[in-house]
Order: structure tokens, then C-alpha cells, then sequence
């Protein structure tokens, strides 16, 4: 019989346990994980009970945090597990990685401004502001 140290191991991992690795059966057993999204004035964290195997993209379904927020596209919705993005450097898509217990699901909100453009903007807004300074003390 495996002890919660093989457990825990297994989860850590990313595998999902087999029937005769917990004396319990799968159906019984659960991990606690959270779901997380926030608004730049609101934000929520869901914790909930979920079984070994379920993905990032099952657990945000399971949340119910579309509720609290129905502009979320679970479909299309970029997610991370803390802060590491999924489907990036290497991870797998939000809708093949594996939770594994404590793990915190986040749903990002699309940038509404490239931060690139952003900051050419601040610069060539410096850039004005500093000409017309020099030209000012010049007159």
C-alpha cells in the first residue's frame, strides 16, 4: 500500500494516482485547489475539492466563477498556474495540464494595451516635453 508521501509525489509529478495507490477509492478522493481572477477593482478566489486528473480548464468550469464574472471565455481565456502561463515555455495547454493539489488556476484578462506601444508613446511624449523646454529657454 503507498504511504501520502508517494502520494503527494505522484501529484507533484503531474500523474494521476492509480486505483491501488490510496487505500480509498479515486471517486472518493479529491485535491483542493483554487481559481483565481481579478478586475482591477474586484477580484475572487474559488477554492474547491476537485478529483486527481481534472485540468485547469475542467477546474475553472467547476468554479462556477462565470457567475461572478460572465464576461470570461473559458473557451478562449489565457490561464496560468501561478503566474507560469499555460501552453508556454514548455507547459502544457490549460486543457491537458493536470492539477496537482494546492495548485492555484488564474484567468488573465486580455491586455487592452500593448504595453510596447505604451511606453513609445511616454517616450516620444518625453521627447516633445523635453524640445520644447530647450526651445523655451532659448527665446
Amino acid at each position: 500500500m503507498a504511504t501520502g508521501w508517494q502520494l503527494d509525489e505522484k501529484l507533484l509529478h503531474n500523474k494521476v494516482p492509480e486505483m491501488n495507490d490510496t487505500p480509498e477509492s479515486n471517486a472518493d478522493h479529491k485535491i483542493s485547489i483554487e481559481v483565481a481572477y481579478a478586475l482591477p477593482d474586484q477580484q475572487k478566489i474559488i477554492q474547491l475539492d476537485v478529483p486527481p486528473g481534472t485540468t485547469a480548464r475542467e477546474a475553472v468550469r467547476l468554479s462556477r466563477i462565470v457567475d461572478s464574472f460572465p464576461d470570461i471565455d473559458i473557451d478562449n481565456a489565457t490561464m496560468g498556474v501561478f503566474s507560469q502561463v499555460l501552453g508556454s515555455k514548455g507547459l502544457p495547454g490549460p486543457d491537458e495540464y493536470r492539477l496537482l493539489a494546492r495548485d492555484r488556476v488564474e484567468i488573465y484578462r486580455p491586455l487592452l494595451v500593448d504595453p510596447k506601444e505604451v511606453r513609445k508613446q511616454r517616450a516620444a511624449k518625453a521627447r516633445q516635453a523635453r524640445a520644447e523646454k530647450k526651445q523655451g529657454g532659448t527665446t
